[in-house]
């Protein structure tokens, strides 16, 4: 949500949305509601919103398969599952108190979390956005943050990938989402009241750099920790290579095209600040993508597709909070250091010897630390009042020099608090009686698609083991292809000039074997033996 009616006081807010509402022009209506209302509303706004909310939706299979593609085949469909499944949760949970507890219209004294007041949407089937002159309904927003919670959950939940069970996974969402995203968010945006207390003192946050990314980032860390490393971590087996590429960059596309949503939607109408956010965000993803690219060529002098959807997320990444707050050509050091401090924080977790598999917190955390620091110094009180409404002090281009320590306080508040109370929720459910997180070191071997879903993402994986080619010992042609899901995943391994045998032809006779070089065979997932089949359909 974009903390859209953020201003230097209560007073500041009220009058503003008042005289840019007398200057409002509306033409159509809402017919009245069943309660006697007649509310005025702005067709165009809720059709801009409606739109916004159907590109964030597409975010989360977007990064299920980001995610996919990273990981190994064996367990390529439970990372798309799981996206999709944090989803479901989480609209339940937001239905049913997530949005009452971030966004009521009482909160607590505190300025930490909202009451229950609108439980099971009571009371916003009708009501405008309050301090939104354009009156956007309250049921549409609520849907339209619904989506931004299921986001945060997918972020968290990744830490399970290839090692975590998928009903102590989907428990943890619902009690995560409750008690760490709902208070983040209200802290931050609530705007009721006396507000959220980071909302009171002037936190700047446009469309989720904490309560989202620095929030989702820090908790997979914390579930990484309690949850324990992959089997054969720290060894050639988790050596791997991302299994399919062509599902990081479909996953990119999906959350490319789903963050013009996440951004612009934020303005809460389709107003010129929605296109400034919109431009700043497109801009500070193709600088991303270019300065990660650019990064990992340095090492390796390949131009790598993975980097380059890794860069265009981090910059995706870092204009967030601040892509209604900052001029357009702001979104290049955006780009740039998002990206760059991302691509090297990566290394966070070999120095805190956390198994990270998917690098959430370097690229979300770490991204979403930095572009709430460069809003705070790149914020403009100019662009911000584009909508007519939102009237704030700027961050260092206005001279408002205490802005940055407002930044940080949100944003280490945010994360601290999201790595402490995952740690505990995850070490909480761990020691319920059927809510283990984590799956027997069998079925690891074997994979989370079999092991807990009993479908695959490719017909082949299936068919592998069927045929009796999946793992073989130590020291075989084998070693490790059960555990990378691609036997050219292993630099050991591709290193080594051994051949792999495999039939003719299907019709040949068994035993009767061609050889060829691994090269030959590169990135197929399959090895051929004496006999068996050469093509897999």
């Amino acid at each position: 949500m974009a903390n859209n009616t953020t201003s230097t006081s209560t007073s500041t807010r009220s009058a503003s949305a008042t005289s840019s509402a007398a200057a409002h022009s509306v033409t159509s209506t809402s017919p009245p509601s069943s309660n006697g209302t007649n509310t005025l509303y702005h067709d165009g706004d809720i059709a801009f919103l409606i739109l916004c909310t159907a590109l964030v939706l597409l975010m989360i299979p977007g990064v299920g398969f980001f995610y996919s593609g990273l990981s190994r085949r064996k367990s390529a469909l439970s990372l798309i599952f799981t996206s999709i499944l944090a989803c479901a949760v989480t609209s339940i949970q937001w239905f049913i108190w997530g949005f009452s507890l971030s966004f009521s219209r009482n909160v607590a004294s505190s300025g930490f979390i909202g009451t229950l007041s609108n439980a099971f949407f009571i009371g916003i089937l009708d009501q405008p956005l309050v301090e939104n002159p354009h009156k956007i309904p309250d049921l549409l927003f609520a849907l339209y943050q619904s989506l931004f919670s299921a986001i945060a959950v997918v972020l968290a939940a990744g830490a399970a990938a290839e090692r975590g069970r998928l009903l102590p996974c989907a428990v943890f969402m619902f009690v995560w989402v409750t008690l760490v995203y709902d208070p983040v968010a209200c802290w931050t945006w609530n705007p009721h009241g006396q507000g959220g207390w980071a909302y009171a003192m002037g936190v700047l946050d446009f469309a989720g750099g904490t309560p989202v990314h620095v929030v989702g980032g820090c908790a997979s860390l914390a579930y990484s920790m309690v949850l324990g490393k992959r089997r054969g971590h720290g060894t050639h087996e988790l050596n791997y290579r991302p299994h399919n590429v062509a599902s990081v960059v479909i996953g990119t596309v999906f959350m490319w095209v789903g963050w013009f949503g996440f951004n612009a939607g934020s303005a809460l109408a389709a107003n010129l600040r929605a296109v400034v956010a919109a431009a700043t965000t497109n801009l500070a993803a193709c600088v991303g993508g270019i300065t990660w690219c650019v990064l990992d060529w340095r090492l390796e002098r390949k131009w790598s597709a993975v980097g380059f959807c890794s860069g265009v997320v981090a910059g995706l990444i870092a204009i967030t909070p601040g892509s209604g707050y900052v001029p357009v050509w702001a979104a290049v050091p955006f780009g740039i250091l998002g990206a760059g401090l991302a691509n090297y924080g990566t290394k966070i977790k070999f120095l805190c010897n956390i198994d990270d598999a998917l690098d959430t917190f370097a690229v979300h955390a770490v991204a979403g630390l930095v572009g709430n620091i460069l809003t705070g110094i790149f914020a403009s009180k100019d662009i911000t009042h584009l909508d007519g409404v939102t009237n704030i002090d700027g961050g260092w281009l206005d001279h408002n020099w205490k802005q940055i320590i407002f930044q940080l306080a949100g944003s280490f508040a945010g994360g601290v608090y999201s790595f402490v109370m995952t740690a505990l929720i995850v070490f909480a459910l761990d020691h319920i009686p059927g809510l283990s997180l984590r799956v027997s070191e069998a079925a690891e071997v074997m994979g989370i698609d079999d092991s807990e879903i009993g479908e695959f993402a490719y017909d082949y994986v299936e068919l592998m083991r069927e045929v009796g080619i999946d793992g073989g010992g130590a020291g075989s042609i084998m070693d490790g292809v059960g555990e990378t899901g691609s036997m050219f995943s292993n630099t050991q391994l591709r290193q080594q000039p051994q051949q792999v045998a495999r039939s003719a032809s299907p019709t040949a006779a068994a035993g009767a074997t061609r050889v060829f070089t691994r090269e030959d065979t590169k990135d197929s997932g399959v090895v051929f033996g004496g006999g068996q089949t050469s093509f897999y359909q």
